[in-house]
């Protein structure tokens, strides 16, 4: 079983459609949207979900009020300002303590110094992931909760899921879309596969993204391909992305022409090759062979 993920140095420059159209190529994979924060192949592929789970990334700090006495030691010692003197009243106390969700990091001083045992350490939810189906085949993808943390964890989740109905169902292929940038969700998803597909674009900033994101991936040992999404755009940016690549000994693998089909095929919710068989689709099944023959 091989594991491709396809990653980029910014947002926007086409890799979830790149990512739905290996999908319709492929037919034998199970899929996986590692972009947590703002997950969109589903948008392609219209799944129907069969399974929802929820997400627990850490624990939170919770004052129950009718316990609380009032004696202010859990607000001393937190180093975050996590700790308010508004919660509500009880036999004991005018004003109890209470904890800020948001301020709170989790870290337990209040509840190990508490004299009264009035703080409950319970897991917090931080988003959802779900097994869904596609007209591809199993997809597994996350929703990681409005300003909540540790996407890389979920990313975590969401690729060993894969892997396991991978090997459920005998598939010799996973195909990860993974999170644009180079923080947490990105190493997450890239660390342990088999082979990494960075798409850019010819502009300046996705020439220096590619460079980031490029070393990246060398400082984990992948081995990288390259796509040039748009490329005839900005043909001499193009050129000069071409050309870094080859000093940092990574092959350019494909040039995908800009092509309005691509948006088209996007509201009609269908992968490019599915839209169309000409254009900017030979482009893309170019390149499936090229990143398919270097899998091996």
């Amino acid at each position: 079983m091989k594991e491709l993920v396809v990653i980029s140095g910014k947002g926007g420059t086409g890799k979830t459609s790149i990512v739905a159209a290996f999908a319709a190529l492929a037919k034998n994979a199970v899929l996986a949207d590692c972009d947590v924060d703002a997950a969109d192949l589903h948008l392609v592929l219209n799944p129907t979900v069969k399974q929802t789970t929820d997400f627990s990334g850490g624990k939170q700090a919770s004052i129950i009020a009718e316990k609380c006495i009032g004696c202010r030691k859990c607000q001393d010692l937190c180093k975050f300002d996590a700790i308010k003197l508004d919660g509500p009243a009880n036999d004991l106390v005018a004003k109890t303590y209470r904890v800020d969700p948001i301020s709170c990091e989790g870290c337990k001083v209040c509840v190990e110094f508490c004299p009264a045992d009035a703080i409950e350490f319970n897991d917090q939810i931080n988003g959802q992931w779900f097994i869904s189906e596609t007209r591809f085949g199993t997809m597994v993808h996350a929703e990681l909760g409005i300003a909540e943390e540790n996407s890389g964890k979920l990313v975590f989740l969401v690729r060993k899921e894969t892997k396991r109905i991978a090997e459920e169902q005998k598939k010799d292929l996973i195909i990860v879309d993974g999170s644009p940038g180079i923080g947490c969700p990105v190493i997450a998803s890239i660390t342990g596969a088999d082979l990494v597909l960075i798409v850019t674009e010819p502009t300046l900033s996705g020439k220096h993204d590619l460079e980031r994101v490029a070393e990246l991936a060398a400082g984990f040992g992948m081995p990288v391909l390259v796509a040039i999404n748009k490329f005839d755009l900005n043909p001499d940016m193009a050129e000069q992305i071409e050309q870094d690549a080859q000093k940092r000994n990574i092959k350019v693998v494909g040039k995908i022409r800009y092509d309005k089909a691509i948006t088209k095929a996007q509201i009609a919710k269908q992968s490019i090759v599915e839209y169309t068989d000409t254009g900017v689709s030979d482009d893309i099944k170019t390149l499936w062979g090229n990143v398919t023959y270097a899998l091996g």
